[in-house]
């Protein structure tokens, strides 16, 4: 599906740590329904980039607008209601609790105090626990504790718990870091089926991964934008072999 409307306009984006430019004068866009994979060597900005969009870090200067509202002015609180919702490169779900239960507590009404205070577990909550289950393949463990999991379905947990949000910005660092092959072919599967209807960030090494995902690939280097395009343009890309070979 092709949209060419605007979600997330990232524009002079700046971040410093003691005088050290993490992220420099960042510009990008991120069209309705993409899905667009930022890579690029260590020390990037990569992690930082998204830190700033979903309000964990604070921008020096810039600005980053989803849905026409200013990101940096918000709480990490306010972005999550609004919409965006972040996948750490480490899961984080609750291991003592079955997949049922991890995927219930996700569910918008119970997260809030009130909400929790007065949840039932209705039908409808029911249903789309059920939902979001099969879509992360995951219908056949709702009774398991999430940690007996293996690592890839962990990780795929911890999107659904995700999902069940409705964001209509997910950021995913390094989803497949870890996984079986067959893990990271159900993964590229599922990603293309959630950003039909929704937009997508992924940050990831696996180039393979990549170029089986992407509509668009960002490379950084330095905390800046080295190259933008597809896989195939930026894998040709001069500069980007030079930062990646030579060094």
């Amino acid at each position: 599906m092709t949209n060419t409307e605007v979600l997330l306009a990232i524009e002079d984006l700046t971040v410093s740590f003691d005088g050290f430019k993490a992220v420099d004068a960042l510009n990008l866009y991120v069209n309705k329904y993409e899905l667009r994979a930022v890579i690029g060597p260590n020390g990037a900005g990569k992690t930082t980039v998204l830190d700033l969009i979903c309000g964990r870090t604070k921008a020096t200067a810039g600005r980053i607008q989803f849905k026409e509202k200013d990101l940096t002015k918000l709480s990490e609180h306010q972005i999550v209601h609004l919409g965006v919702g972040r996948k750490f490169q480490t899961p984080s779900i609750y291991g003592n609790l079955t997949v049922f239960e991890n995927l219930e507590i996700s569910f918008p009404r119970g997260r809030t105090v009130l909400g929790s205070l007065v949840f039932r577990r209705t039908q409808d909550i029911r249903d789309r626990v059920r939902e979001v289950a099969k879509e992360i393949f995951l219908d056949a463990h709702l009774d398991m504790e999430a940690e007996l999991l293996s690592h890839g379905q962990k990780q795929w947990l911890e999107i659904g718990m995700l999902l069940i949000q409705e964001p209509e910005l997910m950021m995913l660092d390094e989803p497949v870091a870890g996984m079986s092959v067959k893990e990271r072919e159900q993964t590229a599967e599922l990603l293309g089926r959630i950003c039909r209807n929704r937009s997508v960030i992924v940050i990831e090494h696996d180039m393979e991964f990549v170029k089986s995902i992407a509509h668009k690939v960002t490379v950084m280097h330095q905390g800046k934008i080295l190259a933008e395009g597809t896989m195939e343009s930026v894998q040709e890309n001069e500069k980007v072999i030079e930062v990646y070979l030579g060094h």
